[in-house]
């Protein structure tokens, strides 16, 4: 049986580690050529290259672009293109975090959360519809969040950008949607990725109580499962999300939450 992105091109953002490390290789899994982009000394990129390779016998490589910088991310999408022919399906997954009261909140934590967290999905998706439109199929999806969806406090920032990836998302889908392209964003409720680690020391020296209580009453309070999303579920609604079965699944934010945004 054939692999179902065999020959296809991939591009996620923020694929070094966590969600988006989780779904290259899901699509690397399916035959797909990924093009990984994120943080990562040189030493620990190439090993993820090489496991990738290895496992799939695809070909994986890296971009390093800064998703603060348009000039980059234009760069990486155009050096896809040439190294795989095209930019069959792009992952807007780059995120970072911050918490903290809106009038403490650090004006260069809130100018570098908007520029990766939606900004950066703006500038990749921008440079890589051309190449879409001329072959008439693309997959663009973003990972927004529950947060995208409903807020929590000490996080405006993240929920704001959040919150711009969805309206990003169905702008951006109604304009493609005669062109045989479609744009959807995935809401994961908590996946236990190291930025959420970083959340739960953060909320444990927030509040003053021990990393378990955290992790139920605090992470986990707006979860009705009391359980983290697993990476493995994400990477499987991004698969399906790129396959025929979902072509008409457009413009829509689909919540993986354990319950959360059924409040």
């Amino acid at each position: 049986m054939g692999k179902a992105f065999a020959g296809k091109a991939v591009l996620v953002t923020g694929s070094t580690s966590g969600i988006g490390l989780g779904i290259a290789r899901a699509f690397a899994a399916e035959g797909a050529n990924v093009m990984l982009n994120g943080l990562g000394d040189p030493g620990a990129v190439d090993a993820l290259l090489g496991a990738i390779v290895k496992d799939f016998r695809v070909r994986a490589l890296y971009h390093p672009a800064d998703m603060t910088r348009p000039l980059e991310i234009a760069e990486m999408v155009a050096v896809t293109e040439q190294e795989f022919g095209a930019v069959d399906i792009l992952v807007n997954n780059a995120g970072i975090q911050h918490v903290s009261p809106v009038d403490e909140f650090p004006v260069e934590k809130w100018d570098a959360i908007l520029a990766i967290n939606l900004s950066s999905a703006f500038h990749a998706t921008r440079a890589a519809l051309p190449g879409m439109k001329k072959r008439g199929w693309g997959r663009v999806i973003n990972l927004a969040s529950a947060h995208g969806l409903v807020a929590s406090p000490f996080k405006s920032a993240y929920v704001a950008a959040k919150h711009g990836l969805v309206g990003f998302t169905k702008s951006a889908a109604l304009e493609v949607a005669e062109q045989g392209i479609t744009v959807n964003a995935i809401c994961p409720g908590y996946v236990m990725t190291p930025i959420v680690e970083k959340q739960i020391d953060d909320q444990a020296r927030v509040h003053g109580v021990a990393r378990e209580n955290v992790i139920r009453d605090v992470i986990l309070a707006p979860q009705p499962t009391k359980q983290f999303v697993r990476i493995e579920d994400v990477a499987a609604l991004a698969l399906h999300l790129a396959s025929p079965a979902a072509a008409q699944i457009n413009g829509t934010s689909i919540s993986i939450d354990g319950g959360w945004t059924a409040r």
